[in-house]
């Protein structure tokens, strides 16, 4: 996501694994966050799943490879489509273990 934003700053991707990361500041865990992705809006609103990925296209302004996943028929398929990739997404990734505890799963900041 971050080549396509092409340093405009629409986005800012937060890396959840570095040790000074804090959840909290967020007003959630790191547990959740690791869960799935998630946004934060300019507002500092939480948004998560495909609605994330459905921002973060639209903020680059690509919003058309994934605005049929935002149609009311195929919203609820595509986001239980995520919930589950989300779910075995570290294993199917390769990084099923995390030795330090803080997996590499970066977190998306979305700035419309």
């Amino acid at each position: 996501m971050a080549w396509l934003d092409g340093g405009a700053g629409r986005l800012a991707i937060i890396d959840i694994a570095r040790p000074e990361f804090d959840a909290t500041k967020l007003g959630t865990s790191f547990e959740t966050l690791m869960g799935s992705i998630h946004g934060v809006l300019p507002d500092g609103s939480l948004v998560e799943g495909m609605e994330v990925f459905r921002r973060a296209y639209a903020a680059v302004g690509h919003g058309w490879i994934l605005a049929a996943t935002g149609w009311p028929v195929l919203k609820p398929m595509a986001d239980a489509a995520y919930r589950v990739f989300a779910k075995y997404r570290l294993k199917l990734t390769g990084r099923s273990s995390c030795a330090s505890g803080r997996c590499r799963v970066a977190s998306t900041t979305v700035r419309p």
